[in-house]
């Protein structure tokens, strides 16, 4: 009864076109069913080409004050602040300014291997510079130097590298900040006003910008938070200049699918600069990463910071546009992307299950089965209470119940049926018959 509730919710608050598709309905009940389960709290839009067809808020942007989230509410988007940095390096190159196989020496000549490291490697991670925040830490001393962001400039200058430059990609914030500080150096202007001119007020974003200073609700701007099992709790924050031009902006769902759509349209750097950012190697590019869906090929970026996770990504055949910023994270978020995506294209999705799997079925069910038809084997186990797959030389994998005998891993699209002693694949048009040893 509770799930019927749920999938009838109404749909205040949603900015859709001027008749709600049922698709979009079903995205809509599919992000309340995970709030109101305390898996999600955050903000989706979906953009076709210049036209918003959703966008909603889930959640609260600061549960002390009971401040619910709306399309207006602002968060952090971690390191999708990369590809704000690399446009603006690209648009130097237009203005040849920058070439892209300048040394870094000419910026910073005392870090490590200075002066064989390209801009163009920066943008890569290709550098072998250590990662900053997440192969070292940032020390009290750090925290209270009178320029945090000297401070840091001076930590990357004393790593010692990992690799030879352009011998392999290793994903490293320390590349984007010191990107940042060349943008200074360039521009003599500060990153904010270079993402001010060159890109919000460029293109006419509303909500997103580099801040000076810490969580502001009363300019509508979110907190993130952790579940720790009864509660939501409020996450610790970080100093703006952490993260810097590796991960520092704040933004909306609205603007993110904006600026991607700006920048696949040519409005902020040029066709041939574009295709650079474009062309992966080791799969990433200049600040932006494939997403398959199917055959569909998406561009875009994902990032963290504090407890906020977001995700944008554009299919540039369609022009659609779809940005997901998570402010309370207690569920997979790929699961999430690949429940929106599956509903927006009309493929089967159902909802997961929350409920405890019945320890009668987990016994039922448990042990190995082998088929005749493919020399695999796939082997059903308990762990922590859940139910779980895998295959012959395979990760494991967990089984989300959709009634007493149907479990699906929606990732995969693999749906399993059960019988007394056997078991039933399906998978991408597949049916393969399993019996238990």
């Amino acid at each position: 009864m509770k799930k019927l509730f749920l999938l009838s919710f109404l749909y205040f608050g949603i900015i859709v076109s001027a008749q709600i598709e049922p698709r979009l309905q079903r995205i809509d009940s599919l992000l309340t069913y995970l709030e109101v389960n305390n898996k999600f709290m955050g903000s989706l839009t979906l953009r076709e080409g210049n036209k918003i067809v959703f966008s909603k808020a889930y959640g609260y942007s600061d549960i002390n004050s009971k401040s619910k989230a709306n399309n207006e509410t602002k968060y952090k988007i971690g390191s999708i602040t990369k590809t704000f940095t690399a446009v603006v390096i690209m648009q130097l190159v237009e203005e040849k300014k920058l070439k892209l196989d300048t040394k870094l020496s000419s910026f910073f000549p005392n870090v490590k291997n200075a002066d064989k490291i390209t801009i163009e490697e920066l943008l890569h991670h290709r550098t072998g510079i250590p990662d900053y925040i997440n192969q070292d830490s940032i020390t009290k001393e750090d925290l209270n130097a009178p320029d945090l962001k000297e401070a840091i400039f001076t930590k990357i200058t004393k790593y010692d590298s990992l690799f030879e430059p352009n011998s392999k990609f290793q994903y490293s914030n320390s590349n984007y900040y010191l990107l940042g500080g060349i943008i200074e150096h360039i521009t003599k202007k500060s990153y904010a006003e270079n993402i001010d001119k060159r890109i919000i007020n460029k293109i006419g974003l509303k909500n997103t910008f580099y801040p000076s200073k810490g969580t502001q609700t009363a300019n509508n701007e979110s907190y993130s938070y952790i579940y720790n099992g009864t509660d939501w709790e409020q996450a610790e924050e970080w100093k703006n200049d952490i993260a810097y031009a590796a991960g520092a902006i704040v933004s909306t769902p609205s603007d993110l699918t904006q600026f991607m759509h700006a920048l696949f349209q040519g409005k902020l750097v040029k066709k041939e600069n574009l295709e650079q950012m474009t062309t992966m190697k080791e799969g990433y590019g200049k600040a932006l990463i494939q997403f398959p869906f199917g055959e569909r090929r998406f561009y875009g970026h994902t990032g963290g910071i504090e407890n906020f996770r977001s995700n944008v990504g554009y299919y540039p055949t369609k022009q659609l546009g779809v940005s997901l910023i998570v402010n309370g994270d207690n569920f997979n978020r790929n699961d999430i992307m690949i429940g929106i995506l599956s509903i927006y294209y009309k493929i089967p999705f159902p909802f997961p299950s929350f409920d405890k799997i019945n320890q009668d079925l987990i016994i039922k069910y448990s042990g190995t089965y082998s088929s005749k038809d493919i020399p695999l084997k796939v082997t059903i186990f308990e762990k922590d209470g859940e139910l779980l797959a895998q295959a012959t030389g395979q990760s494991s994998f967990p089984l989300t119940i959709k009634d007493e005998k149907t479990f699906i891993f929606a990732q995969a699209g693999i749906e399993i049926i059960f019988g007394e002693n056997n078991l039933i694949l399906h998978q991408g048009g597949m049916k393969i018959s399993f019996t238990k040893e």
